[in-house]
């Protein structure tokens, strides 16, 4: 079993950045296409980024291009979430998983599991 561990969260004022990492425990990690996701108040989770194993390929959400970039190291089982020019809008709780359905969509929510706690993020202005 995959457990995944998010850290970096916090709180940052409009404008300002953070990184957010993910550990993962299983070596299997390595080939595994990952994926953040967040999660505001009263609002469904909904996907950010994802990378496929060898970060040769990133997909990102229309709200946050340009602005977060995910990246993987994969001798360290951590992918990383790089996020820049923060807005009150990016307030959310932020969640890391892997991609377990190969045949669905990477965009697809439902396609992940192994899903983290998450970590907050908060942006003020």
């Amino acid at each position: 079993q995959v457990h995944l561990v998010e850290s970096g969260g916090g709180l940052v004022q409009t404008g300002g950045s953070l990184r957010l990492s993910c550990l993962a425990s299983e070596l299997a990690f390595s080939r595994s296409i990952m994926g953040w996701f967040r999660q505001a108040p009263g609002k469904e989770r909904e996907f950010v980024a994802a990378t496929t194993w060898n970060g040769r390929s990133t997909f990102y959400a229309d709200s946050v291009k340009g602005r977060f970039t995910i990246s993987r190291d994969n001798a360290k089982n951590t992918v990383y979430l790089q996020m820049r020019s923060l807005k009150i809008e990016d307030t959310a709780v932020y969640y890391c998983a892997e991609k377990i359905l190969n045949s669905a969509s990477v965009y697809d929510l439902n396609a992940y599991g192994h899903w983290g706690r998450g970590t907050q993020v908060t942006v003020s202005s």
